[in-house]
């Protein structure tokens, strides 16, 4: 098929809330590396990674390699057979978790691990209520909308009660008006009042991202966890790490996002880099909180060992590589040139983000802030146009989200500053 048949088809096959990125939708036949093919004979060099999924490289040889020879080996037993590759899998989680993060659950997808993570944390609490944050994503079941506050991603009106929201630290769009850190932190504050308002005044916990991904790579304050999570346990709840988005060395210098932040989750999600891009989801608990979980459950799909074989040649390339380490330099290098794009191009109003998950928020004049979301569907199109595929984001779709693979060159940083520039300056 050429890309003009496959978009028809996907046009008429697919349901129609199946979104793509540009007016005329990139159809994908190759990639490797950092660069995907197109069906119209390009390369594009590649600076969204499939939403931060293709966490090292497109087709890495190795990860390939050794996904090929399991599926010749053993491609699926369910959760009723233990196998090598899921309790190997398990047990490197257990290596590379922080804090007392032992034991795990494998599932396909970000929501579905969110979900095991919220119901394993109502029967550890013995709690029910639980708070997540406003500007955050958590996928796309019924708790998991209700878990999102976004209402673009909502497809039907959220029905369940126990789900209540707090502040994000957005800093540059405070919903308080105040300053950090003059602020002292309203934000993580006010959860309290939330929970002796909003609540019964016992929480099963907060589910939180280190970064907000969907939210436009909103990154909190140092100690905004520091606060925040003591509240929520003073009330008899847990801290889940949503870490779909930023694990495996994404945030430059540590396996993990929360690392950052200087408190140890209760449990922890994982998904999307976990495998290079493979389906995998995981949630991850002390052994205390994961014995409370005392029903009958399996995951037909979840700990397939096709999955689990990507996902430890992952983690194995990512200790080899030093990859957290290299999201820190090139992360570092990318974040001053973005910085440089923003003294010159005013529709930027701030660069933020950590290690390779940065991002820019448009404005139509950085005074006001106002979102300037037809100026970021204009700069994809012309990035597109120019070779380089980058990503879209925020409440108000006005967030240009940047999050290459990870196993990138210097050079590839610079060709990607440089047409960013180019794309830019013709706003």
């Amino acid at each position: 098929m050429d890309a003009n048949q496959v978009r028809e088809k996907h046009k008429r096959f697919l349901f129609p809330s199946v979104i793509n990125y540009y007016k005329e939708p990139l159809v994908v036949e190759s990639a490797s590396g950092v660069h995907m093919n197109g069906a119209d004979g390009r390369s594009y060099l590649d600076f969204f990674g499939g939403i931060l999924t293709v966490s090292l490289a497109h087709c890495h040889p190795e990860i390939t390699e050794r996904v090929a020879t399991q599926l010749r080996t053993l491609q699926h037993t369910s959760t009723l057979y233990p196998n090598g590759p899921i309790v190997e899998l398990a047990e490197a989680m257990a290596r590379i978790a922080p804090g007392k993060l032992s034991q795990s659950f494998f599932t396909n997808s970000g929501t579905e691990a969110d979900e095991t993570a919220v119901v394993l944390c109502q029967l550890a609490s013995g709690n029910q209520e639980l708070v997540a944050l406003r500007h955050g994503y958590s996928g796309r079941s019924l708790l998991a909308q209700t878990l999102t506050a976004h209402a673009a991603w909502r497809a039907v009106p959220t029905s369940i009660a126990f789900i209540k929201h707090a502040h994000a630290p957005y800093c540059y769009r405070c919903a308080m008006g105040l300053t950090y850190p003059a602020c002292d932190l309203r934000c993580a504050r006010d959860i309290e009042e939330l929970i002796l308002t909003e609540t019964r005044g016992a929480v099963a916990g907060l589910l939180a991202e280190p970064v907000q991904g969907v939210g436009g790579f909103v990154v909190p304050p140092p100690d905004y966890f520091k606060v925040a999570v003591p509240i929520i346990r003073k009330f008899g709840g847990l801290f889940i790490a949503d870490e779909v988005q930023t694990g495996f060395g994404r945030t430059g210098g540590k396996m993990f996002g929360i690392e950052h932040f200087g408190v140890e989750p209760d449990i922890m999600t994982m998904a999307k880099g976990v495998a290079n891009g493979l389906p995998m989801g995981v949630t991850m608990a002390t052994p205390e909180v994961a014995a409370a979980f005392k029903s009958l459950t399996i995951s037909t799909f979840g700990g397939n060992p096709v999955s689990c074989t990507a996902a430890q040649a992952t983690i194995d390339v990512i200790e080899r590589e030093g990859v957290p380490q290299r999201a820190e330099r090139l992360g570092a290098k990318l974040r001053a040139g973005l910085e440089d794009l923003a003294t010159e191009h005013p529709v930027i109003g701030e660069v933020r983000g950590l290690g390779l998950m940065q991002a820019l928020e448009l404005v139509e004049d950085r005074k006001t802030r106002e979102p300037a979301p037809t100026r970021a569907v204009a700069l994809m199109e012309r990035c597109r146009e120019l070779g380089l595929l980058i990503g879209k984001g925020g409440l108000y779709g006005n967030v240009i989200r940047i999050s290459p693979p990870m196993l990138l060159e210097e050079s590839d940083v610079n060709e990607a500053l440089s047409l960013l520039d180019r794309a830019l300056g013709s706003l």
